[in-house]
């Protein structure tokens, strides 16, 4: 039997959103997969215009996927998106987003230039490919452009129920916690040290680890202590935390989007 044919990579543009309909098209992604697909909801959100959005949108850049090939018009042309939130942005905002899960005081005390990453999605039809390759790649640009030393921001897992995500969020304690000086904590403290390190089964854990989560572990990636559970996100948060001078030489290559 003839197999058919692979899908050809779009003829992918990246960059930072231009103008209003790049950042109406980047919230309608957003509300797609996390509203739609994975069933948040939040003040911040539009229902009526499918629009995910919230009060630290306008300060931030943000880094869109497009494909030119989907109608701009109908602001279905972003098929991915990252927000990036610089030390100067989150001055403007009144705080950072995670400053509202975490304890950033360990990072602030650094003196060392700061990003939070966050609302980070891809769509569906995107996924598996190279898309976040790209996104990855522009994300290096940007924050080689800017100097930024520490990179950091939330990542989730689908749910709330902590003791259904026990052996993940205790693998990531007890292999991936980060060092002292760079150790965020949670607010709304959800422990996650669950599980002794002895009775995981580490391959199964993994396999629960969302894969964003998981790339930022490869790239020497580490968590804060605790989770923080979003009810009004249906997520259960961990903040990454990335010291871009730590990382080694084979993650720095592929963190610039080398390829080899």
């Amino acid at each position: 039997m003839t197999m058919p044919a692979p899908r050809p990579e779009p003829a992918f543009r990246v960059r930072l959103a231009t103008d209003e309909r790049d950042r109406l098209a980047a919230e309608r992604l957003r509300y797609a997969v996390f509203v739609e697909e994975l069933g948040g909801d939040g003040p911040g959100v539009d229902h009526a215009a499918r629009l995910e959005r919230d009060g630290f949108d306008p300060f931030a850049d943000h880094l869109v996927l497009v494909d030119p090939e989907r109608d701009a018009a109908a602001l279905d042309h972003v098929v991915g998106v990252y927000r990036l939130m610089r030390a100067e942005h989150a001055a403007a905002a009144g705080d950072f987003y995670s400053a509202g899960e975490y304890d950033l005081a360990p990072l602030r005390a650094t003196g060392r230039r700061l990003m939070e990453l966050g609302r980070s999605c891809v769509h569906p039809d995107y996924r598996g490919g190279t898309a976040m390759f790209h996104l990855w790649t522009a994300l290096a640009d940007y924050v080689a452009e800017n100097g930024i030393e520490i990179l950091f921001g939330v990542a989730s897992f689908h749910g709330t129920d902590p003791q259904a995500l026990a052996a993940p969020l205790s693998l990531l304690h007890h292999r991936h916690l980060a060092p002292p000086e760079l150790r965020v904590r949670a607010r709304a403290f959800q422990p996650m040290d669950l599980m002794p390190e002895a009775a995981i089964d580490r391959r199964r854990a993994m396999l629960q680890v969302p894969a964003l989560i998981k790339a930022y572990l490869r790239l020497g990636g580490v968590v804060g202590d605790g989770a923080f559970v979003d009810h009004a996100f249906n997520t259960t948060d961990v903040c990454l935390v990335m010291d871009t001078a730590r990382l080694n030489a084979r993650q720095a290559a592929l963190y610039r989007g080398a390829r080899g």
